[in-house]
């Protein structure tokens, strides 16, 4: 199978299809913890680890265990169960290595079990079809591709949506476009922007 079959799975995710401003998933988290760049970043690293790892684990368990068994339908289940652990994995390092991002992440860090982008892409990886399409083994190296350049795009939107929000506390807004108002024209605007990158794959 060609690289570009990758780079494009990459460029897809992240750009043309991305995951926050475009499917409107992972929003809570985007909106939530994108005050501080630095707070940003950290929850960015951790949805990339637990996404890619994810896509990963449930490719591998949905073809070879849930579809071989017949069991299909409880995958979704089953997906939930393996992100929640590799969250308490992340949550239990970042407690450890980095107190002040675990304090500054406060209860989104454990949302990301909840985090509908995490589930979205282990769920539209398999919808995808990517086994049949390029066969078994190759279908997996396309998911977990996909899956890294959609983890790319949501730290893209949200280290610059971040670092805007940094930019808009020292401008003197009127009272009523403070905090979620002008979070939300922004978040608007960069949605708009990322729509015009349709086509460029």
């Amino acid at each position: 199978m060609s690289v570009a079959v990758f780079f494009t799975a990459i460029i897809s995710s992240m750009l043309i299809n991305n995951i926050v401003l475009l499917r409107f998933l992972g929003v809570c988290p985007f909106l939530g913890v994108s005050r501080r760049t630095e707070s940003a970043l950290g929850m960015s690293l951790a949805v990339m680890f637990v996404m890619v790892i994810a896509s990963f684990v449930t490719y591998l368990l949905y073809y070879f265990v849930l579809a071989e068994l017949g069991i299909t339908f409880i995958s979704t289940i089953a997906f939930i169960l393996i992100i929640a652990s590799l969250v308490q994995l992340v949550e239990m390092f970042i407690k450890r290595f980095s107190k002040k991002l675990y304090k500054s992440l406060g209860i989104y860090l454990p949302l990301i079990t909840t985090n509908c982008a995490i589930l979205g892409i282990v769920e539209l990886n398999i919808a995808a079809n990517y086994a049949t399409d390029f066969g078994l083994w190759s279908g997996l190296g396309v998911a977990v591709t996909s899956a890294f350049g959609a983890a790319l795009g949501f730290a893209l939107v949200m280290i610059a949506f971040s670092a805007i929000r940094e930019r808009l506390d020292g401008y003197p807004l009127p009272e009523s476009w403070k905090g979620v108002p002008v979070s939300l024209v922004v978040a608007s605007i960069m949605a708009l922007a990322f729509l015009g990158l349709g086509g460029i794959v």
